[in-house]
């Protein structure tokens, strides 16, 4: 190299602009990684939990308990047939320590009943109307029943539903990205395309014989 090609000393060659293919695999890397950190602990529940739902014949961690309480409701709870459902859901929290959404109110000539959810749990009112009187079943259910009700969605709040619609979006991005990633792997695209397509074929014909 003749001395008027060499770079002045202190100056650094210019760093050459990224094409837009590494451009893209550095991105998928970028998004898979941080989706994957954030997720991780998510991921991981509804992973053991799937696990739990399809075996509940598994008996670890489902201890059930039923209990039976009475109680009458303070005056004023209803008139003229109407009820203030408000004031006996929140009787009902101060009396027994019930807990969970108030649901499913209804009245039926001499009888009303409510019931509280949250996962795992349930308690079911009946109301004597004359009186004000009622019974209370409580059915608390174990860990494993809580944390699978959880991974339904079921009885939960509209908070932890957006946790799953999330989970959903960042389990969506991780597949996605962790595909395009996989397409820039020369060495090792082919086979890996190859394992993933029987893969899914097998999943499909599982699918198929389980519906039959």
């Amino acid at each position: 190299m003749s001395p008027s090609a060499r770079p002045e000393p202190g100056l650094r060659p210019a760093p050459r602009s990224r094409s837009l293919k590494a451009r893209t695999n550095v991105w998928l890397r970028w998004v898979h990684t941080y989706t994957s950190m954030i997720s991780l602990l998510v991921v991981l529940f509804f992973s053991l939990t799937g696990i739990t739902l399809n075996h509940p014949d598994w008996v670890f961690g489902t201890k059930q308990t039923t209990k039976t309480v009475t109680g009458t409701l303070p005056a004023g709870w209803i008139r003229n047939r109407e009820v203030n459902w408000l004031t006996v859901a929140e009787e009902l929290r101060a009396q027994q320590g019930l807990k969970g959404r108030a649901s499913e109110p209804r009245v039926d000539g001499q009888e009303a009943s409510i019931s509280f959810l949250s996962p795992g749990y349930s308690a079911e009112t009946f109301i004597d109307t004359q009186t004000g009187g009622y019974k209370t079943t409580i059915l608390a259910q174990g860990a494993v029943a809580v944390m699978n009700d959880l991974h339904k969605g079921r009885d939960t709040s509209s908070l932890w539903k957006w946790v799953i619609d999330l989970s959903a979006v960042f389990l969506t991005v991780i597949s996605l990205t962790g595909l395009g990633i996989l397409l820039y792997l020369k060495k090792t695209r082919v086979q890996a395309l190859t394992v993933m397509g029987a893969g899914a074929v097998l999943t499909v014909l599982l699918a198929w014989q389980a519906s039959r």
